[in-house]
């Protein structure tokens, strides 16, 4: 059984796969998964066994991942009776690269923060010996207490992994809703193929990458698609100032998936969020005089941008 939220011993608190896969590669934040003890996200539960007592991880260090992460049960893993988390085989029908179905119902654009606890480590130096018995008055706001599913994430790619790995059940998307700042609307109509990009403003767009460029002060990310206006079709790109990566909490990882994307021979897709590509006029290389329409924009946050393989997509 594969499930989304897990309690995470060293925090203190409940966490999505993706809380974890954003700690893992913050390098300003001291954290590795491989030495927190993950729990039972049922409180109950979680306070009748032992802090031995934990659960696996799938994908919560690729920095690449085409099966949704998720936390799961091992076989020493332990519920109560009735515990919703307790089974440990598939059921008919369901794999281990199932779609994800933990919707959250609001991407909130402020960076979760997290207070690590003081533990008193065993004898292997990773495992306290006591249980946690129930979260402490720290829980963040992002995540509700009891057993329940979080409806809040500031991880930009768990809403994307909900649309990507559910983009095969339209009616799905089309139902789910999903706030971002003061704007709410569902899934489907948050999501815009980048092609689109003039229906709205304030949008997750999206499109599969044709090239990036690298330059001097900054990467460039071309679409495949174009977009049309009077009659004329019309380039697509962003731009990833170099000064701003350099910067990144999660710089190392960034610029591994950014290498390895470059030197991909496989379809890649881009999301993001924040900026809306507008009608530019650039001077041509060729005659400098000369200018050209192309739609741009520069990235301001690289919290709220994906790139990722995402095979369907476009099916």
């Amino acid at each position: 059984m594969k499930f989304d939220t897990a309690y995470s011993l060293t925090l203190d608190e409940k966490l999505s796969i993706y809380d974890v896969r954003d700690l893992n590669f913050d390098e300003t934040a001291a954290f590795d998964s491989d030495q927190d003890s993950f729990l039972c996200p049922n409180d109950e539960c979680r306070a009748a066994f032992a802090a031995s007592n934990v659960l696996g991880t799938f994908n919560a260090k690729n920095v690449n991942y085409l099966r949704t992460p998720h936390f799961k049960n091992i076989p020493s893993t332990q519920h109560i009776e009735g515990c919703r988390y307790a089974s440990r085989k598939t059921a008919v029908g369901e794999s281990e690269d199932e779609r994800e179905d933990s919707f959250p119902s609001e991407f909130v654009l402020t960076r979760r923060l997290y207070e690590r606890k003081t533990l008193a480590f065993g004898t292997e130096g990773s495992v306290p010996q006591e249980p946690a018995k129930t979260p402490s008055s720290n829980s963040s706001n992002l995540h509700s207490t009891g057993d329940v599913t979080p409806d809040k994430t500031s991880v930009f790619a768990h809403p994307v992994e909900c649309y990507v790995s559910n983009i095969v059940d339209k009616d799905k998307l089309k139902g789910m809703p999903l706030k971002i700042g003061e704007h709410s609307a569902t899934y489907w109509t948050f999501f815009k193929r980048i092609e689109y990009l003039q229906d709205n403003k304030g949008l997750i767009y999206w499109g599969r990458i044709k090239e990036i460029k690298d330059y001097t002060s900054s990467l460039r990310i071309d679409f495949e698609k174009k977009v049309w206006l009077d009659k004329k079709p019309y380039s697509v790109n962003v731009y990833l100032n170099k000064k701003l990566i350099e910067n990144y909490r999660k710089r190392r990882a960034f610029l591994e998936q950014i290498k390895a994307a470059m030197k991909s021979e496989r379809p890649l897709y881009c999301f993001f969020y924040g900026v809306t590509p507008e009608l530019k006029q650039v001077p041509s290389k060729k005659n400098p005089e000369q200018t050209f329409g192309v739609f741009s924009a520069d990235i301001q946050n690289l919290d709220h941008l994906l790139i990722r393989e995402a095979p369907g997509l476009e099916a």
